[in-house]
């Protein structure tokens, strides 16, 4: 999609202050975005009501100022987006390609072992062909699964290079909707960037998996696929990806000390963007911008070096 005018986005969680490692994913996307004239979009993904609030979702938008990451408009979050979601599950369910699955989560890790990086447990079909009789024998509401093909998918990374996955051995059929009706991550997002017409996504390593699963569901929902990055995770000096909980490394805590440049050119230093580490804007940033330069690896980070 490199002859369209790029779009692209940040999509935090609105469930806490936001952390090294979800700065560096934002500066990147609005890098590659402001570098070639874009258009960056901003959504909130609040599909569990239970975690995300509103409240959190304004600090973040403040955090994206001070950072100095505009974007050019805010999607609605995924909590106000439930009736389009229901649109396309209609879709898949009219194609047949839905059915109702009552497994538990530890029947599933009792028969499995993950596959892939992100300790996905494949679904060994279980559900899938169950009798009537059968599924009216259950007294639990069920979860549903989109069937998947025994395709190899292959996604060329601008970061990552070229990564394959076949759905049928690696993931297995879906789960798109939960038993308690909310929409997965992975129907949601696909849907949210199909109609907000995003090209590029950007976004860490440990997400790399998602995007064959996605790639088929925009094929079915007739969405184009955009360009992938997936951008090396941070680590704290003990080898731990940097989360939420790691306090002394979240916006909360950095705000109070250093400066907004001070920030963004550690990352810049330590991703191999620039050749010195020295204090630099998000804006001055742009024109040093370039995929090549971008490390691939996974960077440490220690927060008393900032």
């Amino acid at each position: 999609m490199a002859d369209l005018k790029p779009v692209g986005r940040f999509a935090p969680t609105p469930s806490g202050r936001m952390h090294m490692g979800n700065v560096f994913a934002a500066l990147i996307a609005w890098l590659s975005v402001r570098s070639r004239d874009g258009e960056m979009v901003l959504r909130m993904e609040d599909l569990d009501t239970q975690r995300t609030s509103g409240e959190y979702a304004e600090i973040l938008r403040d955090d994206l100022a001070w950072l100095g990451l505009d974007y050019d408009r805010e999607t609605p979050p995924q909590s106000q987006r439930t009736a389009a979601y229901d649109g396309y599950f209609e879709r898949l369910s009219q194609r047949k390609l839905l059915y109702p699955c009552y497994c538990t989560r530890s029947q599933l890790h009792s028969v499995n072992a993950p596959h892939l990086s992100d300790g996905t447990y494949p679904y060994p079909g279980t559900c899938r062909n169950l009798t009537d009789a059968q599924r009216a024998a259950f007294d639990r509401k069920p979860a549903w699964r989109v069937k998947v093909p025994d395709k190899i998918w292959t996604v060329e990374d601008r970061v990552q290079g070229t990564y394959t996955c076949n759905l049928a051995a690696d993931c297995g059929d879906m789960v798109v909707r939960r038993a308690d009706g909310v929409y997965v991550y992975q129907l949601a997002v696909t849907v949210d960037d199909g109609e907000a017409g995003v090209t590029e996504v950007v976004r860490g390593m440990d997400l790399l998996s998602s995007a064959p699963r996605q790639m088929y569901l925009q094929e079915l929902f007739g969405f184009p696929h955009p360009d992938y990055a997936h951008v090396p995770m941070l680590l704290s000096p003990d080898g731990r990806r940097l989360s939420k909980r790691d306090k002394d490394l979240d916006l909360g805590v950095l705000r109070q000390r250093i400066a907004p440049e001070t920030l963004i050119g550690t990352l810049a230093f330590a991703s191999g963007l620039i050749d010195q580490k020295t204090p630099i804007s998000a804006k001055e940033l742009v024109m040093e911008f370039s995929w090549g330069k971008l490390k691939g690896d996974s960077i440490r980070l220690d927060a008393s070096s900032l």
